[in-house]
């Protein structure tokens, strides 16, 4: 930055360097006058042994420089610490951990704050989380304002975190995060985020003061006196916000799709995303969270959970936490364990106990009630209760054995109804002027005049947001809801409302819509709101599964209740069941006389079995109304279809499942296009580098397409077209195809904005949202950008994934989604893209020299993978392989070192000792296929174990034979030249329409 003459704004480079690096961390804070936990910053792993040696056990082992809390951990004994010492090492980005003293059990309490150069600083907000300490923050549902602080307990920490931030010299915003001991005055810093961070998404949606914005302008040297509050519009942003409703973060974790992976919760963030519920009472605001989370949960009680018999077994969960702690929490008082027991065991709060047992006695009430012989002042009041607490109509129905349906209009007569409140960010001591909207049943009026709307004859749409992130629905759904709203408001729709719930997402800052309710996307909330708004129409296609799935729901509620406004805008409910639903699909694609994979629909396990042997193994069982592939998988003998099956049936009770033929060595291409019902606009065609078999959101995909000929793509195009006009889209569309000896065959079609459609549109030029928002107001396509050819160079996506993070997860991908990210770069051509986006997802490709290690199980493998290996040798490197695959190597003129197995203890060198060590660059396994178990299994076993150990060693694991090849060919040209570097403008030389 010195060279360049650039100038960092807001927080010194000197504050990050002390708070990343922990040694100078808790000499910081000595300096401010706060408490560390005792610790010693180490760089190697002698000098940790030493440290633990002094400190004893229990031991928290914390890695600099890194995210989510990777590579740390709690140990119990040295056995552990080596493992995790070791590991966490190799994780940091300079190799610094900190080895310091346990405060498992304490409260963890949070603090934002904001500071000016002037050194006017603020507390913006308090954080709770309801999981103790051990349990990282990202992992922990989280309540804002704390809830069980005294007003001395919390001034205290307010004036540490205060001291700390003007010792720094933080410029803008940061995160303090403290350890409060539960049964004395006692607290200690963890760790102090110099940024925004994840809990400052939730402070800033909490408190409707946008962190990111005033930190913006405090780096540039604004003053907070000097900035208006953005709620109220009349005070300054000096002022402390003061709410008086409460918010709630709740994780959601997708950990059922990892082979192997311990389901137990702690010091690592495994979770792959967030939801935030707004109310006016904790049980209201945790129940809302649950049923945000769309894991098939009503809330807290009425859910169809497993339970665990064994109380010894509850009680260990309650001591080790799995994903599903908080329903055990509930299990455990249902049970009579007591809350105190629950307490010692958990260490969640007693206050916060209560509050779930309070939801438990709720429900006991309401399974009292009977509809035809409780009086209607008894059965009123009840309603009014559960409402009041967070029960949703759907959940009541369980709870009675009633349906939805009867409880809505039961509640209707009673007229127990929910009403709007605004976010106030000083608890109503000035008037808020902002459109910043929830819904509570702790209320006596709405905030909002509805009425005064009604005879203005405003034109309202309400665009349904993208809900929960997860593994499949992330920000590229946030991007198609935000440029859709953008572009509505362009076309001078009078208000464009959003419904969305993510504290993480763009299209939930509420200067992005006309109207933001920040509230479920469930039937019965967005009933509610368009009741409320009389609105022109709904769009359910920007935001991913969670909005699309509703379209189902909302005819169900048109039959009943006439005057819910639910006019679906763009593609119908038809259309959308027909895409969506498998077996129809399927039956129009027969009907149409496009090719697909051989296929029958699911009703007897003996019946698709008996199919299953009729078109051969392998095959392919699909659910409907899913996202990111959610419990497809691939079945390669009899014995995995029964047990494909029953995971199937779980994740879509109610809709069918399809069993196809699954095609080995098939490319997979798909198409991201729009269409108007009469014309359609193909945005790209999108070609995958792995065969199929990999599921599209963890594909290597390039744009254009690298290996397939023009005939096939314009047969493509064709084929898209009739389809969408087949199946009568006016929005977004996406479809998937496989090629096989020169034939294309169609799996899946989706009615709505695709995973890849912002990647589609940087690519192109062209906004397809943009086209997409003049296309379900009833406009025609531009004919003047139908022709417009694609740019002279190559786009490369590439998945990111979390593995290491995920204890025991074994690193290998299938047709089931498992990234939990992605990256995108260009270049101008194919190998400089590629290496571009495989650096950007922190995988350490080596150009010019390295060891590689190639270990492959069966016959066949070996022998697909000896071209590799000569493409590898001839560049330069060194090749390590197993025994069986060294001999197979050496007999094809390969030589190469041969290295031990993990589980060849004593014999060296051993594969375990080269990856510790930093000796081996980049790992290439292609997993054995699960078929012939038994004879494979010791195979299978030696392969997950080299995977594992190379993720949690920082070394690159490739495990597919088209990826490889794709990397070592794009090394081969990439040493003859310069990496490009350009911006996206010089890609895109002229101002494309729709951008």
């Amino acid at each position: 930055m010195e060279k360049y003459n650039v100038r960092v704004l807001g927080t010194p480079v000197e504050a990050i360097i002390a708070t990343e690096d922990r040694d100078l961390f808790v000499k910081a804070m000595e300096k401010s006058g706060v408490v560390c936990p005792k610790s010693f910053a180490v760089d190697n792993y002698q000098d940790a042994l030493k440290a633990a040696e002094e400190l004893g056990f229990p031991l928290m082992i914390r890695v600099a420089y890194t995210l989510g809390g990777r590579g740390s951990g709690i140990v119990e004994n040295l056995k552990e610490f080596e493992i995790f010492a070791k590991r966490a090492l190799a994780q940091s980005m300079i190799n610094q951990i900190l080895v310091e003293e346990s405060v498992w059990g304490w409260k963890e309490i949070e603090f934002e704050v904001v500071r000016d150069v002037s050194k006017n600083c603020i507390i913006n907000c308090s954080m709770e989380n309801v999981d103790p300490m051990g349990i990282h923050t990202g992992e922990s549902i989280v309540v804002a304002p704390t809830q069980t602080l005294t007003n001395e307990e919390y001034q205290m920490m307010r004036c540490a975190s205060i001291r700390v931030v003007q010792n720094l010299g933080i410029i803008g915003e940061c995160n303090i995060q403290y350890a409060l001991n539960p049964i004395s005055k006692e607290f200690q810093a963890i760790e102090i985020n110099a940024r925004l961070s994840r809990s400052s998404a939730l402070a800033s949606k909490a408190t409707g003061y946008p962190l990111a914005y005033f930190a913006t302008k405090l780096a540039l040297g604004y003053l907070l006196t000097e900035l208006k509050n953005t709620v109220t519009g009349i005070t300054t942003a000096c002022f402390e916000p003061s709410i008086d409703y409460i918010v709630l973060k709740y994780p959601r974790w997708d950990l059922d799709k990892f082979r192997r992976v311990d389901k137990h919760i702690g010091t690592q963030m495994k979770s792959v995303g967030e939801v935030m519920a707004i109310g006016r009472t904790f049980e209201e605001v945790l129940q809302k969270a649950i049923r945000m989370l769309d894991i098939n949960m009503k809330g807290i009680v009425g859910n169809d959970l497993e339970p665990i018999d064994n109380y010894n077994e509850l009680k260990n969960e309650l001591r080790h936490p799995t994903d599903k702690r908080i329903f055990r929490v509930a299990e455990a008082i249902k049970k009579g364990i007591s809350i105190n027991e629950i307490y010692r065991l958990s260490r969640i709060d007693k206050w916060f106990l209560h509050k779930i047992e309070n939801i438990i006695n709720i429900e006991r009430e309401l399974k009292r009630l009977n509809l035809l012989r409780s009086s209607d002042e008894e059965k009123e009041y009840q309603l009014r209760k559960a409402k009041r607490f967070g029960f949703s109509d759907g959940q009541i129905a369980t709870i009675m054995g009633l349906d939805t349906i009867t409880i809505r209009r039961l509640r209707k007569r009673y007229n127990i109804i929910p009403y709007t409140n605004q976010m106030d960010t000083l608890a109503a001591e000035w008037p808020a002027q902002t459109n910043y909207l929830y819904l509570t049943y702790s209320a006596i009026e709405d905030d909002i005049d509805y009425e005064k709307e009604t005879t203005e004859n405003l034109q309202k749409i309400i665009v349904l947001g993208s809900g929960t992130y997860r593994i499949g629905s992330s920000v590229e759904f946030d991007w198609g809801c935000v440029n859709m709203v953008w572009k509505l408001k362009e076309l001078n729709v009078d208000q464009v409302i959003m419904i969305n719930y993510n504290p993480e997402t763009v299209s939930t800052d509420y200067d992005i819509s006309d109207k933001l309710y920040f509230e479920e996307l469930s039937g019965e909330r967005v009933v509610d709101i368009c009741e409320k708004e009389k609105g022109y129409g709904v769009v359910v296609s920007v935001g991913g599964q969670i909005a699309n799935n509703l379209a189902v729901k909302f005819q169900k509620y048109n039959e009943f209740f006439r005057k819910t406004n639910l006019r679906l805008l763009g593609t119908q409910g038809i259309s959308i069941n027909n895409a969506e639903n498998r077996k129809k699909f399927s039956a129009l694609l027969d009907h149409l006389a496009i090719l697909q994979p051989i296929w029958n629909s699911l009703e007897e396990k003996d019946d698709v079995l008996k199919f299953a042997e009729e078109i051969g193994y392998p095959v392919l069982v699909r659910p409907s109304f899913v996202l990111s592939g959610a419990a497809m998988r691939v079945a390669h003998d009899p014995q995995t279809l029964r047990h494909v099956l029953d995971i199937a049936s779980k994740v879509s009770k109610d809709n069918p499942v399809v069993i196809t033929k699954f095609f080995t060595d098939s490319r997979e291409i798909e198409c991201d296009g729009v269409s108007d019902g009469e014309n359609v606009f193909i945005g790209a065609i999108i070609e995958h580098i792995e065969n199929a078999g990999i599921h599209s959101g963890d594909a290597t995909m390039a744009i254009p397409p690298q290996t397939i000929s023009n005939d096939i793509i314009d047969n493509l195009i064709s084929i898209s077209k009739k389809i969408a006009l087949a199946l009568k889209i006016r929005g977004p569309f996406n479809i998937q195809y496989l090629l096989k000896e020169g034939k294309l065959y169609v799996i899946e079609c989706n009615l709505r904005s695709s995973r890849s459609m912002p990647l589609v549109s940087k690519t192109r030029g062209i906004n397809l949202m943009k086209i997409a928002a003049e296309v379900i107001l009833g406009k025609k396509i531009d004919p003047k950008i139908m022709n417009i050819p694609t740019g002279n160079f190559v786009t490369i996506k590439c998945p990111q994934f979390s593995f290491m993070r995920l204890d025991g997860a074994d690193p290998v991908l299938g047709v089931e989604m498992a990234s939990t990210g992605e990256v995108a770069c260009i270049g101008d051509d194919f190998p400089d893209a590629l290496i571009k986006a495989l650096e950007s997802t922190e995988l350490k490709i080596p150009i010019e020299n390295g060891n590689i290690l190639i270990t492959v199980g069966g016959e066949k493998l070996k022998k697909d993978i000896i071209p590799l290996a000569h493409k590898i040798k001839s560049l330069g490197f060194s090749i390590y392989a197993t025994e069986h695959t060294s001999k197979a190597l050496e007999s094809a003129g390969i030589s190469n070192f041969k290295l031990s197995k993990v589980k060849e203890i004593g014999e060296f060198p051993n594969i375990l000792t080269y990856i510790r060590e930093g000796k081996i660059n980049i790992v290439i396994n292609i997993p054995t296929i699960e078929i012939e178990a038994e004879k494979y299994k010791r195979i299978m076993e030696d392969e997950y174990e080299i995977r594992r150990f190379a993720v949690e060693y920082n070394i690159p694991v490739i495990i597919n034979l088209q990826l490889a090849f794709a990397i070592f060919n794009a090394i081969e040209q990439i040493r003859e030249r310069k990496i490009s570097i350009k911006s996206l403008n010089e890609y895109h030389n002229e101002k494309m329409p729709y951008w």
